[in-house]
């Protein structure tokens, strides 16, 4: 049936607003979806680029290249070995176990490292190399590279590993480095992400752990493509990381080694300064260790008879030691003194071998007493008596303060582990750490070097350089650091009296040099190389009235940790003094037997630069020195020393 003209026109209408109606919305949802793809591809391209480049893209870290430690002269001491070791990744790997037990069979691996190695593999990320041993041979590598289709997921590679080429000499100095542990990342609250690396190293004790900071160095980073299971597929780029700083010493390595060897089967400590500028150029602590032993980990048979030795080889002696100074300390009574104006150089005390002070004897080490006696003959035979007297005249107060100014009784800031403060006591620290008063029998104690006063080897050193200079000589032990030169520790002046300065010098010259001086057996003869000192005994022991009254026991037949320590303290040239040095002997017996010949040998050395001429010493010892100095000249190794630019 044909439409009329009205109804086809009717419908061609409806028609036509259903279809602009249909063609905008249409066009409404193309315009939204432009501008939305307009939004995503162009005003957000930069963020969804960067979300899809991470995506295939890693950043891993290099481990940088540890900074090297030299000796004064550019010897070696803490180097970077390369070394040969082998990875696992477990993605590859599959049974770990059962690749560890193969790689076994191919190469010897102690069974603790083996256990240790499968823990961290599995610990870390599967498609994470882990190194499974180190410091393997070429011969091992061999063997490991002709048998890599049976070992799925193990490689060959090399590496870096710390070396310490002067052993035992330098390990209470420079230290040892050791695996970061979980203890090491939970102490830090934002860890260096480098710490993560397994079995990455850094310092554990004295310079290698104090100058952690500058030895490390800077990780580097590289772009690695990977895939969806993070398998590397390709290195896109590197940069490389930035070394540690290397680090001079002020220490002289073959002084360092002659006094270690000078020093033998003694557990002693020896410490020689530069009075000029604080170097510490000899620290040497006896006995020692190897701490190569504990690169990758110590065993248990190497590790316990250290720990256990009566000896502590652990232990530096040198700044970690507190003793009772002894007589060493009389020069700080004697100053406090002169200072003043309480004692002048011809007043007289007389020492009838005791003293009797609140109803207690305090005895003088020579039985039938010294009689009359002044400040230089004072310290020249040692006498207690004439120290007693003066303590109590000076008071412990001031005669604390001056061991202060001296350089006891204060920490001194060196890149070392657990560097002492010793202690020299005062009235208001006994009430504070004792809950005591302070008595009168106390600071007859401290006259001596004994009772409560402490020090360490290293502050006796610098207590010697202070007097011979009488300025603030303060240790240094960096020279350099990357070739720029560290402050010099030569120090402001102290402001003593020089003259009452003169009268110690005196005192201390005599006491090496005069024939009734405790020390005249280890004088130096080359005239223009004499030697001032003091020797010193400290009891570790309390002797009895009973005792007294019978004989005081000879520390020869003690059992060894009963007998008294030996200490020697002496500066040298004695009209220009150069270098101070301090021995201690544990359980020595005394200073004059047993320190004071090690200190004369050690200064000698350090003197003459290398092996003194036998005319230095007095003609009676010249036939044993000699043979000493043929056996110490068989362990003292040849130095290998890097260029200057380097070093």
């Amino acid at each position: 049936m044909r439409r009329s003209r009205a109804e086809t026109e009717t419908n061609h209408a409806k028609l036509s607003r259903r279809a602009a109606l249909l063609g905008g919305v249409q066009l409404l949802f193309m315009g939204g979806l432009a501008a939305r793809m307009n939004y995503l591809q162009v005003d957000q391209a930069d963020q969804y680029l960067l979300l899809a480049e991470e995506n295939r893209i890693n950043i891993r870290l290099i481990p940088p290249a540890r900074g090297e430690i030299f000796d004064r002269n550019g010897v070696q001491l803490a180097q970077n070995s390369p070394s040969y070791r082998i990875v696992m990744v477990r993605e590859d790997a599959g049974d770990v176990d059962d690749v560890m037990h193969r790689l076994a069979k191919v190469i010897k691996l102690d069974p603790e490292a083996r256990d240790r190695a499968i823990a961290e593999v599995k610990a870390a990320e599967r498609f994470l190399p882990v190194t499974v041993a180190d410091n393997v041979s070429w011969d091992d590598l061999s063997r490991v590279s002709v048998n890599a289709p049976a070992l799925p997921g193990i490689s060959p590679e090399v590496g870096l590993t710390r070396v310490y080429p002067r052993g035992s000499d330098f390990a209470h100095i420079v230290g040892r480095v050791g695996r970061v542990s979980q203890a090491d990342l939970d102490a830090q609250e934002t860890p260096d992400a480098v710490l993560r690396i397994p079995r990455f190293q850094i310092g554990r004790i004295n310079v290698e752990a104090r100058e952690e900071a500058l030895l490390r160095g800077a990780a580097g980073t590289k772009q690695v493509e990977v895939n969806a299971t993070g398998r590397v597929m390709r290195e896109l780029s590197r940069r490389e990381g930035q070394s540690g700083a290397d680090l001079q010493l002020t220490i002289d390595s073959q002084l360092q080694n002659y006094v270690q060897a000078r020093l033998g089967d003694e557990s002693a400590a020896v410490v020689i300064i530069d009075c000029e500028n604080g170097d510490l150029i000899a620290n040497a602590s006896a006995p020692s260790y190897d701490p190569n032993l504990f690169i990758g980990g110590i065993s248990s048979a190497d590790y316990n008879p250290m720990l256990e030795s009566k000896y502590r080889p652990l232990v530096n002696k040198t700044v970690q030691g507190n003793y009772p100074p002894g007589s060493t300390y009389k020069m700080v009574v004697a100053m406090a003194a002169l200072e003043e104006g309480i004692v002048g150089p011809d007043e007289t005390v007389y020492c009838p071998g005791h003293l009797e002070v609140g109803g207690r004897r305090f005895h003088c080490w020579k039985r039938a007493g010294h009689g009359w006696i002044d400040l230089e003959n004072s310290l020249k035979q040692s006498c207690d008596v004439y120290y007693y007297d003066l303590a109590l005249k000076v008071g412990i107060e001031k005669i604390s303060a001056m061991a202060r100014q001296l350089g006891l009784g204060i920490r001194h800031e060196l890149p070392l582990s657990s560097v002492s403060a010793g202690l020299a006591p005062t009235k208001a620290w006994k009430q504070e750490m004792r809950g005591a008063n302070w008595v009168i029998g106390d600071t007859v104690n401290a006259s001596i070097g004994q009772g409560f006063t402490l020090a360490s080897p290293l502050q006796l050193a610098v207590m010697t350089a202070r007097l011979a200079t009488n300025r603030m000589v303060i240790p240094r032990l960096i020279k350099s650091i990357d070739g720029v030169e560290q402050p010099s520790g030569g120090g402001e002046p102290l402001g003593m009296n020089e003259n009452n300065l003169r009268k110690i010098h005196k005192g201390m010259h005599v006491v090496v040099n005069d024939r009734r001086g405790t020390a005249y057996r280890s004088r130096i003869i080359a005239e223009d190389m004499r030697m001032a000192g003091k020797t010193g005994t400290s009891q570790v022991r309390n002797i009895t009235s009973a005792e007294r009254a019978r004989g005081v026991s000879r520390n020869e037949d003690l059992p060894w940790e009963r007998r008294d320590h030996a200490l020697f303290v002496a500066f040298a040239p004695s009209d220009k003094p150069r270098y101070a040095v301090s021995v201690l002997v544990e359980h020595g017996g005394g200073g004059s037997t047993a320190a004071a010949p090690i200190a004369r040998d050690v200064m000698l050395q350090a003197l003459y630069g290398g092996e003194p001429p036998l005319d230095a010493y007095p003609t009676a010892d010249r036939g044993r020195i000699s043979a000493q100095q043929e056996k110490l000249r068989e362990v003292q190794p040849q130095a290998t020393i890097k260029g200057k630019d380097q070093a």
